[in-house]
């Protein structure tokens, strides 16, 4: 209706309004016919201001993984006497192949069955992943006569190496966990450190992560054909 009223039907409005009123109301008048104008266009809308004001929380992707390591120190000290036992005499076992030794049964075991063994925090240097833990842990181990360093010529060189002084406690670890600690060293325990330390180092762990910092344990899942050691196709 109001749109099709010409100028001359507004002057006309305007000053019967002015009449009745008077000039000095038309200010407040205007104010509350702007205010009730708002008021019902507003109820037409379904909006008001608290609603157009309120932030919509975000909302949560729920095929985002993330992975919490669970860290075990008493299976680690297990698993490490368990390794020394097996594969500690052979004389390329240096420091060097146990760090990566037990990356590999740490990263492999988290691929295949998505759970942690010890769970160690690792990180990227130049020799590949190194555990975090390990140093303390054979500190201690050997303060308490557990485990005891030697070092042994080997080529030209003197390897430090740690030999076990006591069994290690299998009833800590599974019949699982010990087949795939032994599936590792079988694979594995025969490189020497030059040989495992370039192997380690086009692992995807490793290859994603930044100098210094972790390595994630969900990156084992974009490994190519040489590192993954989980079939895939069984699962389809």
């Amino acid at each position: 209706m109001f749109s099709t009223m010409g100028p001359t039907e507004w002057l006309i409005i305007f000053l019967i309004i002015l009449l009745v009123f008077g000039g000095s109301k038309l200010p407040g008048l205007a104010k509350g016919l702007g205010q009730g104008f708002r008021e019902f266009k507003k109820a037409v809308h379904g909006e008001d201001e608290e609603t157009q004001n309120k932030e919509i929380p975000e909302e949560k992707n729920p095929d985002i993984r993330i992975a919490i390591p669970q860290k075990n120190i008493e299976k680690f000290k297990e698993v490490l006497l368990y390794v020394l036992k097996k594969v500690g005499g052979k004389p390329n076992i240096g420091m060097t192949v146990l760090y990566k030794l037990l990356y590999f049964i740490d990263f492999d075991y988290y691929e295949k069955f998505e759970e942690n063994l010890m769970g160690a925090t690792y990180i990227k240097n130049h020799h590949g992943p190194t555990s975090v833990e390990l140093g303390e842990i054979l500190k201690e181990m050997q303060e308490q006569g557990e485990i005891e360093a030697v070092k042994s010529p080997y080529f030209k060189y003197l390897q430090k190496k740690y030999l076990p002084r006591k069994r290690p406690n299998l009833d800590i670890l599974s019949a699982r966990e010990i087949e795939h600690i032994d599936d590792v060293l079988a694979r594995l325990s025969d490189k020497n450190a030059t040989e495992i330390e370039n192997y380690s180092h086009e692992d995807i762990p490793w290859k994603s992560a930044r100098d210094g910092k972790p390595l994630s344990y969900e990156s084992v899942f974009y490994r190519n054909e040489r590192y993954s050691v989980r079939n895939y196709d069984d699962e389809l």
